[in-house]
């Protein structure tokens, strides 16, 4: 075996363990990959660095600035009113109806970008449905991904897979090439959905009641205490005391003498009679009593709505989504002095089903986090402008172009036409497109910065010369003859549910685009070894690698919905691993049926 190959082999084996263990976050690790490459020499500094000037990249950026210029002109809001008139109070009928609306908009919008769109409007509509978002936030994933596979620029998964087929010499794949697979791969995991979510997945968030309250269990985390004579706390200010900084515990309002006052509250001077209201454990409020004079008041102070005292006057509480390209992810609420930059405190963090309500301050925070923050309204305004945070309650309308939404529409329709008729390549036409969204107001060019997904593109950038790599090396052939050798004397059928079985489990622990980076050229080389039909095994490694249930880490929408829905660990794979199995044996016979084995 030739030196370059086993170099190459020993980084794709060093990637794989960095990927499990997550260790790093996955952009970090691809761009650790290219500079291996590099500095291994098994590519040129040109080929090194040629991910970032890579046709799939850039595609994938323009795609990301459209969707964010459609979502900036409110032009998806209609799906609330249709999803009220058409999903009825069955929890069935609104997955139907949910996966009728949702498909269709995700094979031309990125799909991560649908989630962030409809998961502050799903939330309200089951509020208002008096239904656990339980039911329908993994299904809304679920469906999302269904939906990216319609249509080429779908998911940035499709676009690199299409720049592959190039690369390997087959030509890209046109917008609407796989659409007729697309519809019913999306129509098994809808029929799916819409019969056994309901009954499979659990309650994990209150469907009824006081939500925040009940979910978060804040009346033994919330507490009033009174300020005694005694207290060494009277006539001094609350950044002079540093209560705050000696113990965990958040100052959330000042009462006196029946007046509200709230943040900010460092500068106010604390008198004989005040009643604070803090966020502290009960734990932590006995060290407070003994060492700072002040006295725990009884629960029945609290009015019967514990909410009602926290989102009185111009306060508010809501739910907080950490996105993935946030600066929070990573650092702990102190390092970013969260409650500075944003004026807002948080009372707790939910990661899944688990709940973090004490030191919290010193938690690494992680994408798909949720905070539950409380503060003015006026800051959650500032909230929903930024990328990096997304506000679990609906947008105000106002906030939006709205008289902008049909030209966003009339772009990205131009867009898809253009694409899909060849009148210009998917690339040109969506860069096209996004200098359209700005010369038109849709965009703003400096919001254009924050629309893309940076982890996704020094992601694509970083693993594309692997690729590389791996071809030059003779690796992707060596792999291919092992496969072939392990899997004897199997049909096409069976081989190609092989490359689906093993594509689908590797998406789990890998990124999707690193999935079908990995696979697709090893697929291709198996069917030119047998004299197959190449595209039948490609499509096979590209659905595989999109279509990832099983876990909350294995596809981004999945991560996005962990937190807000409440959901633990084995709650996807209850759910995920039942249509993972269905999708295993259907797709390739729907490949086989639509395309054919021979070339």
């Amino acid at each position: 075996m030739p030196m370059n190959m086993i170099l190459t082999l020993a980084v794709v084996a060093a990637a794989l363990l960095l990927f499990i263990t997550e260790l790093l976050p996955v952009d970090l690790i691809a761009i650790i990959i290219m500079v291996s490459l590099m500095v291994l020499k098994l590519v040129t500094p040109e080929q090194g660095i040629a991910g970032f000037g890579n046709s799939a990249t850039i595609t994938v950026m323009a795609m990301f600035i459209l969707s964010a210029g459609i979502a900036k002109t409110g032009a998806i809001q209609f799906i609330k009113k249709l999803l009220i008139r058409l999903g009825g109070h069955s929890p069935n009928r609104q997955i139907l109806a949910m996966g009728l609306l949702v498909g269709p908009i995700s094979a031309f919008l990125n799909n991560t970008a649908v989630v962030a769109i409809l998961l502050p409007i799903i939330e309200d509509w089951c509020k208002q449905q008096k239904i656990s978002v339980s039911k329908v936030l993994i299904p809304l994933s679920y469906l999302s991904i269904l939906g990216g596979m319609l249509t080429l620029i779908g998911t940035s998964t499709n676009i690199l897979a299409s720049g592959l087929s190039a690369k390997l010499g087959y030509g890209e794949f046109s917008i609407f090439q796989f659409t007729q697979l697309g519809l019913c791969v999306f129509a098994i995991g809808l029929t799916y959905l819409t019969i056994f979510a309901p009954r499979i997945l659990p309650d994990r968030k209150s469907s009824a009641g006081n939500l925040i309250v009940d979910d978060y269990n804040l009346k033994d985390y919330v507490t009033e205490v009174l300020v005694t004579p005694q207290s060494i706390l009277v006539g001094t200010t609350l950044q002079a005391s540093q209560i705050q900084r000696k113990f965990d515990l958040d100052v959330l309002e000042i009462i006196r003498q029946g007046t509200r006052f709230s943040p900010p509250l460092a500068d106010k001077v604390i008198s004989i009679g005040d009643i604070l209201v803090v966020r502290s454990s009960r734990q932590e409020l006995l060290k407070i009593r003994e060492q700072q004079g002040l006295d725990i008041l009884p629960d029945v102070k609290f009015k019967d709505s514990l909410t009602t005292d926290l989102e009185s006057g111009e306060e508010k509480m809501a739910e907080v989504l950490i996105m993935s390209n946030s600066r929070l992810v990573g650092t702990t609420l102190k390092e970013m002095r969260f409650r500075q930059r944003y004026n807002l405190t948080v009372l707790a963090i939910r990661r899944g089903a688990e709940v973090v309500r004490g030191r919290f301050g010193r938690v690494p925070l992680r994408f798909g986090d949720v905070l539950l923050v409380q503060g003015p309204k006026q800051s959650f305004i500032g909230l929903q402008t930024t990328r990096e945070l997304l506000v679990l309650e609906e947008r105000d309308v106002e906030m939006m172009r709205q008289n902008k939404a049909a030209i966003a529409i009339l772009i990205g329709l131009v867009v898809v036409l253009t694409a899909a008729f060849d009148i210009m390549p998917i690339l040109v036409s969506a860069l096209a497109g996004v200098v359209l969204m700005v010369l038109t107001g849709c965009l703003k060019p400096g919001e254009i910065y924050g629309a893309v997904r940076w982890d996704i593109i020094f992601l694509l950038a970083g693993l594309i010369p692997l690729g590389t790599a791996m071809e030059q090396s003779g690796a992707t052939q060596w792999i291919a003859d092992q496969l072939l050798v392990f899997s004897g004397n199997f049909s096409g059928y069976w081989l190609l549910v092989m490359f689906y079985l093993s594509t689908a489990l590797l998406t789990e622990i890998l990124s999707n685009n690193a999935s079908v980076l990995l696979m697709l050229p090893i697929a291709a080389a198996v069917a030119n070894t047998l004299g197959l039909n190449p595209f039948a095994f490609m499509f096979t490694a590209m659905f595989a690698a999109s279509n990832s249930y099983m876990t909350p880490i294995g596809y981004q929408t999945n991560t996005m919905v962990y937190g807000p829905g409440g959901y633990r660990f084995f709650d996807f794979t209850r759910i995920g691993a039942p249509l993972t199995c269905i999708q295993t044996f259907a797709t390739p016979a729907l490949i086989i049926f639509f395309y054919g084995l021979q070339p």
